[in-house]
């Protein structure tokens, strides 16, 4: 058993534990947790999903934690602290804690490797375990059928959305990715999709193991009207719901996921009308389409793949007018750069572009070529987004417009240099 004394050890040290980041299947990281012989006595909600799960698990977190619960949330990536990942009662949890998790963790592992993200799930849900949260809301990191998170056993599970991301791992096409995401889906057990557009193979799989299958527009649906939006699943019937505090259109699709959840879950975990309208109201989750207050209007978006920048852009002309609409780009070399390109075309005047000096990273120059080499006019090329950011800051007016965007490393390194300047 490796002593650390920091949390930043211990992160430093679990890098490099593991052969590779990434290494899917379930066998390693299931044996560690037998051995921990630790049984969760709490509902788990489990959340999957191409975009969009993150919210759900925010809204769900929020509205839960109004209603008087004591809520574990696991979500992946941060992006400023670790500590974000592992949440209870809507508060990242301290350094000592997440190091007593890790230290149990290595303790029970013996000669078993992990990778950094096994590690972190054992660690927050040993962290809820040890807390006695009254329900834990875990989100899927990568597909669902071999991530690490699908050993634990959930009461609900939810599919928000299906499209191309992580193609070499999931497969180029819906259809293989479905299948991959309804792997979180038990039998007997409610198994939610909000993807208004199902691939074949998810609804085929939750049949064959009698998954209860509830799909948005057959067994629940909503209805938005001008400033409020209706809810309905079974008899049960919700109306004169706010709008979430997330910007975009897309969440309200999001908002109905989570209120299938409560329903499924009722009877262990009521939830009043005050505490859903509340958590609706109050819901906080950054990078999200985050619109920060002040001149120019700044928009944060992590939105790192096609699903996500498409309905980023229909969101962005859903904004006022902007004289001005700058880009503050960068993105990681395995994404789709020309579908992105393509979805992002005539939405900036200027882009500002810049590299991210990290694994899987690409320079600022390298981004700018392929971008003027897919006919995007106007791209100027950084070394980091720090330049970048400063660059976008000192073209715009108080009339303009910046969108951060491409990745979770891109909003990251803006919000960090943002908090410099204050």
């Amino acid at each position: 058993m490796t002593q650390k004394t920091t949390l930043n050890e211990w992160l430093g040290w679990l890098e490099g534990l593991h052969a590779s980041a990434i290494d899917m299947g379930l066998d390693r990281v299931r044996q560690v947790w037998d051995a921990m012989r630790l049984k969760p006595a709490f509902p788990v909600i489990m959340v999957a999903g191409t975009n969009g799960k993150g919210s759900v698990c925010a809204m769900l977190s929020t509205m839960y934690q109004r209603a008087g619960f004591k809520v574990g949330c696991y979500t992946s990536p941060h992006i400023l602290r670790y500590n974000e990942r592992v949440a209870i009662n809507l508060q990242p949890v301290s350094d000592a804690r997440i190091m007593q998790s890790f230290a149990a963790i290595d303790a029970a592992r013996g000669d078993t490797s992990l990778t950094y993200f096994e590690f972190g799930t054992l660690g927050a849900m040993h962290s809820f375990v040890e807390e006695q949260v009254d329900v834990a809301i875990m989100e899927v990191g990568l597909g669902g059928r071999l991530d690490a998170v699908n050993i634990f056993e959930p009461d609900v599970s939810v599919v928000v959305s299906v499209d191309i991301d992580h193609a070499a791992i999931l497969g180029d096409n819906r259809e293989d990715i479905g299948f991959e995401k309804a792997g979180i889906y038990r039998p007997g057990k409610p198994a939610i999709c909000a993807d208004p557009q199902p691939p074949q193979r998810l609804l085929d799989h939750a049949a064959a193991i009698g998954a209860e299958l509830k799909l948005v527009g057959r067994d629940y649906s909503y209805q938005r009207m001008e400033n409020q939006w209706s809810f309905q699943m079974g008899t049960s019937r919700r109306h004169a719901l706010p709008m979430p505090a997330l910007r975009g259109g897309y969440q309200l699709g999001n908002a109905a996921a989570a209120l299938a959840v409560l329903d499924c879950l009722h009877e262990r975990l009521p939830v009043g009308i005050g505490a859903l309208k509340q958590g609706l109201v109050e819901v906080d989750w950054p990078g999200r389409f985050q619109v920060l207050p002040g001149r120019p209007l700044v928009v944060l978006d992590v939105g790192h793949n096609p699903h996500a920048v498409k309905a980023m852009v229909a969101s962005l002309r859903q904004l006022p007018f902007a004289e001005n609409r700058y880009a503050v780009f960068s993105m990681l070399a395995d994404k789709d750069l020309p579908a992105v390109a393509e979805l992002a075309r005539g939405e900036f005047d200027g882009w500002f572009v810049a590299g991210l000096d990290m694994p899987r990273g690409q320079s600022g120059a390298d981004i700018a070529a392929r971008l003027q080499a897919l006919g995007i006019g106007k791209v100027q090329a950084f070394v980091d987004v720090a330049s970048a950011w400063q660059a976008a800051l000192s073209a715009a007016g108080e009339n303009d417009r910046i969108t951060v965007f491409g990745s979770f490393h891109t909003v990251a390194e803006v919000m960090e240099a943002r908090q410099q300047r204050i």
